[in-house]
């Protein structure tokens, strides 16, 4: 008899506990695999074991029997799947300290937002890697209760070159959740999702709101379309063939010509791309930045791997990325308490963050 699938899933905040819970729920009988969630953090733990992985938001209301364990010397045995679900400032010291727990042939599954794999990659070869991207938001108002805040899939790929048959049975798993899509250009996928990032969550942070109610202010979009601008300009000095977000939003479409950066908003071109940021708003009007979960929990941001990755490759490009820069910076000063999270500080940036 075939054993079942091991899963270790490092990091059980909004998208590590709404992952484990979705495979806890879904999948069943003696096939289903075994999952065991890595959190230090005692109230969660505390919360699972009581209550178990509770749900809501858009997988509605549920609650699921689940494990955890506090760290990697609880563990027993060797995981197929080990699933790096923390926030990226944590995920090189999570990956070192369960690279011993990967099975022969197993692999790290890599959830974080930025470009993570190439680091991950340094700590247990690439051939052992696979990049997530995750389509959907989550966040986790109390310890245990997991609030997914929109639909979506994930898209999976390699740096190795894995093809779509040799990930499906990470895709079987993970279609419990959402679509999954295999990309051969991962790279491209990546750098797409960051730039999305570097936007949205960033201003999330510095709004100090969810995406919805943000995005209704002009100046939101303005930020996020000049972030996109930068972003692509870098992404294409890297020689990097950018995917469509969403599988329609082309980013080198909306990004700003020259001429759009200098006109006034009644354009026809500007109000095209302002009006597709508002559409994109409903579906992730309920988008909560986990960088503004972070600092209110004490803990640093992620933006360093964010818009910080590109001022650094900017940099090595001599591509002038400004707002990126400026909006690293606001969102460190945020983090320390010597600014606070408002619409009045996104319109503070973008007086300092200007394109040339």
């Amino acid at each position: 008899m075939t054993r079942p699938v091991r899963i270790l899933i490092v990091g059980v905040g909004g998208i590590g506990g709404t992952i484990a819970a979705n495979l806890l729920r879904h999948h069943s009988g003696p096939a289903a695999p075994e999952v065991t969630g890595l959190t230090r953090n005692r109230a969660i733990a505390s919360a699972i074991a009581s209550h178990g992985y509770r749900l809501t938001g858009a997988d509605g209301q549920a609650s699921v029997p689940g494990t955890t364990i506090a760290s990697p010397d609880e563990a027993t045995g060797s995981f197929d799947w080990i699933f790096l679900a923390t926030q990226p400032p944590h995920m090189e010291e999570a990956a070192r300290g369960v690279a011993h727990l990967l099975a022969s042939d197993g692999a790290m599954v890599v959830m974080q937002n930025g470009l993570p794999e190439e680091r991950i990659a340094r700590i247990v070869g690439p051939d052992r890697v696979v990049g997530c991207i995750v389509s959907w938001g989550a966040h986790m108002p109390e310890p245990g209760l997991f609030d997914r805040t929109s639909a979506g899939g994930f898209t999976i790929g390699s740096l190795d070159g894995k093809t779509e048959d040799e990930m499906r049975p990470l895709a079987t798993l993970l279609e419990v959740i959402g679509p999954v899509k295999h990309t051969g250009n991962l790279r491209g996928a990546r750098w797409t999702k960051l730039a999305f990032n570097c936007a949205i969550s960033t201003l999330g942070t510095i709004g100090g709101d969810r995406f919805g109610p943000l995005v209704r202010y002009q100046v939101t979009r303005t930020l996020a379309l000049r972030i996109f601008t930068e972003v692509v300009a870098v992404a294409q000095a890297e020689g990097v063939a950018l995917e469509k977000l969403g599988g329609t939003l082309d980013l080198e479409w909306i990004s700003l010509t020259q001429a759009e950066r200098n006109a006034q908003m009644g354009t026809s071109s500007l109000v095209a791309k302002h009006s597709l940021l508002l559409a994109v708003g409903v579906r992730y009007r309920r988008l909560r930045s986990s960088m503004l979960s972070a600092i209110e929990r004490g803990r640093p941001p992620a933006v360093d791997f964010l818009n910080g990755e590109i001022v650094e490759r900017g940099r090595n490009h001599g591509v002038d990325v400004p707002l990126n820069t400026a909006a690293t910076e606001l969102v460190h000063r945020i983090a320390r308490g010597d600014e606070t999270s408002s619409v009045q500080t996104m319109r503070s940036l973008l007086e300092v963050g200007t394109l040339n």
